[in-house]
């Protein structure tokens, strides 16, 4: 072969790499200019007025209020609320799905994706007639004389929860499911032959191979939770102040976007390290 048969391929080489740069790059900038100068402004905005010299008062002002810690702090133990419960929820539905023959799985795992195709504003302004003081909840505790007065479900934690579970689990159910599903189920077969009660052989065999994928899912809704806005606004009527919330205050009301950027930094660090978290367990789950 002559030199000009060996150059061939590397100049076609080199006019590809380009030309996946040039279709890459559309999607690309829509990256950068939809999310990532966002992001930057905002850690700018965190440092001071982009008008004036970067500063550190604004997180030192962050550091010493007991208010937005308070804060932080109760969207935390909500989140991870929201998250337990849907876990306990969640699960079983999966791993009942998962014993199902493949077309009622298509059909009970085609239920939960229609939830999708409802706006979480109905589902939340919905969640209000059921658990009102003349709700379902309340009308069918009174029939049933459990109580003579109404039960205050409404714009409080336990409303927020409800709501919150309600929207999130779905998100829950289906990775869930996914793995349950890959798993052998001869090996739990094999467990109870080799003596295993039904349940042992479950607790020893199925839900440690599960249990990567439930913590994955569960970090995802822990995650998912820490910005939530619409629901915790709705139920929770102003009383419960969240993160969100409390950033919408700042910024539409008091147009203090230095400690809302702040805020919203801190909550971007907490979240990426939980995604670092949830990846590590969604690549154990595979």
């Amino acid at each position: 072969m002559g030199p000009g048969g060996a150059t061939r391929p590397a100049r076609a080489g080199g006019r590809r790499l380009p030309q996946i740069l040039w279709l890459a790059l559309p999607g690309l900038l829509l990256v950068v200019v939809v999310f990532d100068l966002p992001l930057l402004n905002t850690m700018r905005w965190s440092l001071g007025d982009p008008n004036d010299p970067p500063t550190l008062r604004f997180y030192s002002e962050f550091a010493q209020s007991s208010v937005y810690g308070a804060v932080i702090l109760r969207t935390l133990v909500l989140s991870a609320k929201v998250a337990a419960l849907t876990a306990l929820i969640g699960y079983p539905l999966a791993y009942w799905a998962s014993g199902l023959s493949k077309r009622r799985q298509i059909a009970v795992i085609g239920l939960v994706v229609m939830t999708f195709w409802v706006s979480i504003l109905v589902r939340t302004y919905a969640w209000i007639v059921v658990l009102g003081t003349n709700g379902i909840v309340n009308n069918a505790f009174a029939d049933l004389g459990l109580t003579s007065e109404p039960i205050s479900f409404l714009y409080n934690e336990i409303s927020i929860i409800i709501g919150m579970v309600n929207v999130l689990m779905p998100f829950f159910i289906l990775p869930v499911f996914s793995a349950m599903v890959g798993i052998d189920k001869q090996l739990v077969e094999v467990a109870e032959t080799l003596g295993a009660s039904r349940l042992r052989a479950f607790w020893t065999v199925f839900f440690p191979l599960s249990l990567p994928a439930v913590i994955a899912s569960s970090i995802l809704i822990f995650i998912l939770s820490l910005g939530f806005y619409i629901t915790p606004a709705i139920l929770g009527g102003g009383r419960v102040v969240l993160v969100a919330n409390m950033m919408d205050l700042l910024i539409n009301r008091f147009a203090n976007w230095e400690i809302a950027a702040v805020i919203a930094v801190v909550l971007m660090i907490t979240t990426l390290a939980l995604y670092a978290v949830y990846q590590v367990m969604r690549e154990r789950a595979q």
